[in-house]
């Protein structure tokens, strides 16, 4: 047997240990196969959204092929530590250290190949399947099926290139021990945990200034305290406050005493502290990802909102007051080609600031002042409460369900920087989710023609020149509002469409400065989708290789510790410890370690994705946060599951 047969077999007949490290890289390379596939499809430079969807293939491309690069390293190093026994015989055989450099280099070569095979010849068997998904998720024309050459040349390339020098790189950190320690391998006692209360508190320190830095002021500098104490703060809470908690609790005999509880907690103490880094980064990787996915998830929620909460098809806004009647020919000549039923509604609204608002950093609080007579048409198209009258200082209230009333009506009226000397009595508050066709977070006030004139006539006084209302023109189509929301196939989409264009060459033509703005509901709900569906798409798969890095890390750890496990167990089954508790303490060992960092995560993407997409306007933000974490709760239980099973599996061959 020469030395490549001998690496060869060391493989084979580890294939238990190494199955899942080689599976995961596999499915890493395939991925960014699949990637490839797309940047270098032959048809992507011809469509109009294909060099930007390959632009962000190429930055989940990268991002994968750097985590596969740290994956990769810290799962040699993982097998490394495992196989001081191994190297401890070899060397009582003659075994020279270089031949053992020899020997890891090959094995780590190996697999590295059969990875890239694997993972290549995975990719191409799904590659048309990528391609349909990617264009229909992103919403561009199909891309046919070709050969990838070049594809699959980069891809073995750039995984070649990376186990080996990943491979060259571990050889230094093969420790040259003595062969005594070698051959004592895993089995050396280990020294009970210790926390440190000192950095036990400035982890937690830590942790509460990354939390009230996003909520005092959200700059880049906050950001990045926050982001900095955030990362740190979780370090220390795996590395000292979890192993503080489980030694409190140990000490704890009321409620640890009892059954197979005291074995558990004790040797979860040991995990967690042999496994806080191995925590640490899962956590860390599995908050990123979620935040992304949480902040698309939430925009594409608040877009369908916005959608639903605005009953005009079209609206189309005057900042400056033409001298004539306004031009809507084109979205007359539009929606009468299209063949649809509509109603045209005119409304004049000025903007008015909030009086007492605008302190402490804060922006002041804006208002839409709408005159009665106006309101009176819209509540009619609207379906809103009548107003028949109101006094010169009366005033009524629309706002979304959304808006925060308190924060306008104080003591009963509304006090506005541009009349202080008045306050308006709100006579009449009208929440309706169809009130978001203006501004989502901004109501609409209601007050008299004659006290609308005087807030004008204040406002052009005070800014020295003629303020006038915008004119909206707001257009109801009541067959397009089925309750569904529109395909890029659907008439709203295509006549939403045409008048975008309108709108564009006038924009563009118009060099004086922007006196109107024409917007279509169905078109700005598909631009939403169509670039968070890109992001989306990218990050599943993102995602997906995340989940499955951090099973495999777990199973890496757990069957490195699996005959120091083994032996515990067997001695433990022989002063009487059943097979059915020996796997119930395993079960909540292994369900801990598999669930803490997602628990976590899921605690730190909602505190910082709130206030961030709080500054946006966004205030659904839990919803998708834990859809998301729904996910990856499903698909870490599927590795749960299978991990737990051979790993109890393994435990009950050598009870007693």
């Amino acid at each position: 047997m020469n030395f490549p047969q001998f690496a060869f077999n060391n493989v084979r007949r580890n294939a238990r240990a190494y199955i899942a490290y080689f599976l995961s890289s596999a499915f890493m390379v395939m991925v960014f196969f699949a990637y490839t596939v797309f940047i270098y499809h032959p048809d992507v430079a011809n469509n109009s959204m294909g060099p930007s969807a390959a632009i962000s293939m190429k930055v989940a491309a990268s991002i994968v092929y750097v985590f596969a690069f740290f994956f990769v390293m810290y799962s040699i190093g993982t097998f490394l530590k495992s196989r001081n026994l191994e190297f401890g015989l070899l060397t009582i055989l003659g075994a020279r250290p270089g031949q053992i450099n020899k020997l890891v280099f090959l094995e780590n070569m190996l697999i590295g190949l059969l990875a890239i095979v694997t993972g290549i010849g995975g990719g191409m068997l799904l590659s048309k399947f990528f391609l349909l998904l990617s264009t229909k998720i992103i919403g561009i024309d199909e891309l046919p099926f070709y050969l990838p050459l070049k594809p699959m040349l980069i891809t073995a390339a750039s995984f070649v290139a990376l186990f080996l020098v990943i491979s060259i790189f571990t050889l230094l950190f093969i420790r040259k021990n003595r062969v005594l320690e070698l051959l004592q391998g895993n089995a050396k006692p280990k020294k009970p945990p210790k926390a440190s209360i000192l950095l036990s508190l400035f982890g937690a320190a830590l942790l509460t200034t990354g939390f009230f830095a996003l909520r005092i002021e959200l700059n880049p500098v906050t950001i990045i305290l926050a982001a900095v104490t955030g990362i740190a703060g979780t370090y220390f809470f795996y590395s000292q406050l979890s192993v503080l908690f489980m030694r409190l609790l140990q000490r704890s005999r009321k409620s640890t005493w009892r059954g197979t509880r005291l074995l558990w907690v004790s040797e979860m103490s040991y995990k967690l502290r042999d496994n806080s880094r191995m925590l640490f980064l899962i956590t860390v990787v599995t908050a990123l990802a979620s935040m992304g996915a949480g902040v698309v998830l939430s925009i594409n929620q608040a877009g369908r909102d916005m959608y639903f909460g605005n009953p005009f098809a079209v609206t189309k806004t005057f900042y400056k007051a033409p001298s004539a009647e306004p031009d809507r020919s084109e979205i007359h000549r539009e929606l009468k080609a299209a063949g649809v039923a509509y109603t045209e509604t005119r409304i004049d609204t000025l903007n008015a600031t909030l009086a007492n608002s605008g302190g402490d950093g804060n922006r002041p609080k804006t208002l839409y002042l709408l005159g009665l007579a106006q309101y009176k048409e819209l509540a009619g198209v609207l379906g809103f409460p009548a107003i028949n009258s109101l006094g010169p200082n009366e005033a009524a209230l629309i706002a979304s369900t959304d808006s925060i009333i308190s924060d306008y009506i104080r003591k009963g009226g509304i006090t506005m920087k541009e009349h202080p000397t008045e306050t308006l009595a709100v006579k009449k508050t009208i929440i309706s989710d169809q009130a978001d066709f203006l501004n989502k977070s901004t109501p609409i006030v209601i007050i008299p023609e004659s006290t609308l004139e005087t807030i004008r006539a204040a406002k052009s006084a005070k800014v020295g020149r003629e303020i006038t209302p915008y004119i909206e023109y707001l257009y109801k189509v009541p067959a397009w509002d089925n309750g569904s929301l529109p395909t890029a196939s659907s008439q709203e989409a295509i006549v939403g469409e045409k008048l975008g264009k309108i709108n564009a060459e006038n924009r563009n033509n118009n060099s004086g400065g922007l006196t109107s703005y024409l917007m279509a509901r169905g078109e700005n709900y598909l631009l939403l989708k169509q670039s968070t569906a890109m992001v989306s798409f990218v990050s599943i798969f993102v995602a997906l290789i995340f989940s499955v890095a951090s099973a495999s890390f777990l199973y890496f750890k757990l069957h490195s510790e699996l005959a120091a496990d083994i032996r515990m167990y067997r001695a433990l089954s022989k002063i009487g410890l059943s097979t059915g508790e020996m796997s119930a303490v395993a079960t909540k060992q292994i369900a801990i370690l598999f669930y803490i960092p997602i628990f976590i995560s899921a605690i730190q993407s909602l505190v910082v994705i709130s206030p961030i997409l709080g500054q946006m306007g966004i205030v659904n933000v839990v919803e998708p946060v834990l859809v998301t974490f729904a996910a990856y709760l499903v698909l870490q239980s599927v590795f749960f599951l299978i991990v737990k099973s051979r790993y109890i599996h393994s435990l009950k061959k050598m009870m007693v």
